[in-house]
């Protein structure tokens, strides 16, 4: 779907799950004409699509159940923006490691990601990133149960890292080190953490900017 130059683009956030009332305020402050997508019809008439946040093993089974999966697979492939953020960034991987073994992903971006990296809920924080590519200074991430990115292909440009001093003890036994939270491959975003619920929509203009270009 093509968006005339200078008009709103159509995003669409997925609606099966996750803070999807945030999103779709966040991408109306940022430019953007917001909507749920839950079909396979409604994802047919967006120009980019957000993941949001949620439980990335039953996001996987939801895809499957409403029939999303393969039209969401295939509009990716395609070149359609999507951003994703927390179980978003899972699905959008290449691989998860700690996932169920019939977890599903499309394959948006050549990353590989750890589920629940930081830690369970009560190992939640916030922290101010430095964030490539957003001007205005440092993004304030939380991070709720958040992945993080273990290992990142060529063609993935990396757009902010948490230090190691706020990186869980390495179970193997190796000294922590900064981690990959936010990334760009081509029209494909992902966070490992939730900007849709601090009021800086800097990372969601980021992304409208990406489906313009599109």
């Amino acid at each position: 779907m093509a968006t005339a130059s200078g008009a709103r683009p159509v995003v669409g956030v997925l609606a099966l799950q996750g803070a999807v009332r945030e999103h779709v305020a966040m991408l109306e402050r940022a430019g953007a004409r917001a909507v749920p997508v839950r079909r396979a019809t409604e994802l047919s008439e967006v120009d980019g699509l957000v993941l949001p946040g949620g439980e990335s093993t039953t996001m996987s089974r939801l895809l499957e159940s409403f029939e999303l999966l393969e039209p969401l697979r295939a509009r990716i492939a395609d070149g359609m923006p999507a951003f994703g953020s927390c179980a978003g960034m899972i699905l959008l991987a290449r691989q998860a490691l700690d996932g169920r073994p019939d977890q599903q992903q499309l394959g948006g971006l050549d990353v590989v990601v750890r589920r629940n990296a930081f830690g369970r809920q009560v190992d939640s924080f916030e922290v101010d990133l430095d964030f490539a590519g957003v001007a205005g200074g440092p993004v304030h991430a939380v991070f709720i149960r958040a992945p993080w990115v273990e290992k990142a292909g060529a063609g993935v440009e990396v757009l902010a890292t948490v230090s190691a001093g706020l990186v869980p003890e390495d179970p193997a036994g190796g000294e922590p080190a900064a981690r990959i939270v936010a990334v760009r491959q081509g029209a494909v975003l992902a966070t490992a953490f939730h900007p849709e619920i601090t009021g800086d929509e800097r990372v969601h203009r980021l992304f409208v900017e990406l489906v313009r270009e599109a």
